[in-house]
């Protein structure tokens, strides 16, 4: 579609918000290259939180949407999100928008895109109240999701029935997992707020850590190495995937694995696990099949409207998948609220002694104390001396 620009009066009254346009119809893609003061062009309809979580962390002046960002196919939580950090959303601007050059300077006003005085496309400018709005329009269309997400819950459960009742399919890896304590990291919700509240936890139990996709870079951003990267590997650093780990790349179930030629090319020989589900969900499988007595899922989802943020196709395996392995998997919060970093016997004893030596030490620095000590010394050797007459008697 050919960009069209028609002249819009703009008069000096005018403000609104500027910068280089950004352009990917994939935000996770996008997000990568914004920079602060950049203006996010996406198509994508129903903005998920976790979208929108990355979108805020790379601080765009704007966001303009070629799509509806609440469809009102379920109370999607991104826009909010959006409109709360104080990011223009703009709404519904069209297919055309996506035809702006990348770096062309824009300017958005009241909705409208400018680039100069042309106008380029006009859309809605979403508020508080008017995301308020949407959202309450949009619970009423959980009934229709719901039927979808059933439906959707029967067919995969179909599909990989072998994979979830027996395990059939999970290939050989050689981390040892049997009887030890995993660490899940998916990039979603709070992930970072709950990796650095885990930290005594994982210092403590030495958790097989697993990276699902960018996961593994939050490991390593919070100073730990993963043990294992799972996933299709758009969305992982070359970093990670040199940093040593063993990789296993999910693939589609007929054996089609986008991600395995990136990994080969960095000269690491991943394993394959083909799998309907989402690289989250194999993780997870993965885990529980190898023998983890527990799973701590950080950044993962466990709400119904964070199923539905998933899509149809993810949503219904991610809950067949936590039934599969309901009774080993923990989330992050209910670790921290739980956990409490614990001191041994022996801690406490070397603590002690440790304490008792720097007393001894300051006392022996001072005329008082050199007396003091002398003193205890004669007294002891009293004390010694009655025992020993004691047992010689």
């Amino acid at each position: 579609m050919r960009l069209t620009l028609r002249r819009t009066p703009v008069g000096p009254e005018t403000h609104g918000v500027q910068g280089p346009a950004r352009i990917d119809r994939r935000t996770k893609a996008l997000t990568k290259r914004l920079r602060p003061g950049d203006v996010a062009v996406i198509d994508h309809e129903d903005i998920d939180r976790v979208a929108a979580d990355a979108l805020v962390t790379a601080r765009p002046a704007a966001v303009l949407n070629a799509a509806r960002s609440i469809s009102g196919r379920y109370p999607n939580l991104g826009p909010e999100v959006l409109v709360q950090a104080g990011i223009v959303l703009v709404d519904g601007l069209g297919p055309a928008i996506m035809d702006l050059p990348d770096g062309a300077s824009v300017r958005v006003v009241d909705g409208v895109v400018l680039r100069g005085d042309e106008e380029v496309a006009r859309g809605q400018e979403q508020d508080e109240e008017s995301v308020r709005e949407a959202l309450e329009v949009a619970r009423e269309g959980l009934s229709a999701e719901l039927e979808a997400f059933a439906e959707n819950t029967m067919t995969y459960l179909t599909r990989e029935k072998e994979l979830l009742l027996d395990g059939i399919g999970v290939p050989d890896i050689t981390s040892d997992i049997d009887g030890r304590h995993v660490l899940i990291v998916v990039r979603g919700y709070h992930y970072r707020e709950d990796l650095q509240i885990l930290r005594p936890y994982i210092r403590d139990y030495k958790p097989v850590l697993i990276g699902v996709d960018g996961g593994a870079d939050a490991i390593l951003d919070g100073g730990f190495k993963p043990d294992l990267i799972v996933g299709d590997m758009d969305s992982v650093s070359d970093r990670a995937l040199s940093c040593g780990a063993e990789i296993v790349v999910h693939a589609y179930r007929d054996g089609r694995a986008p991600g395995l030629d990136r990994v080969r090319e960095l000269g690491v020989e991943p394993v394959v696990f083909p799998a309907t589900g989402t690289s989250e969900d194999v993780a997870m499988l993965l885990a529980d099949d190898k023998g983890a007595e527990v799973i701590v899922a950080v950044g993962t989802h466990a709400t119904l409207v964070e199923f539905l943020d998933k899509g149809r196709a993810g949503m219904s395996s991610t809950f067949l998948t936590r039934l599969r392995v309901g009774s080993k998997l923990v989330d992050a919060k209910g670790v921290s609220r739980l956990y409490r970093s614990t001191i041994s016997n022996v801690q406490l004893v070397l603590l002690s002694l440790a304490g008792l030596l720097a007393v001894v030490a300051a006392l022996a620095c001072t005329a008082a104390g050199q007396t003091l000590l002398g003193l205890l010394g004669a007294r002891l050797d009293d004390f010694t001396s009655w025992v020993g007459s004691l047992f010689g008697g």
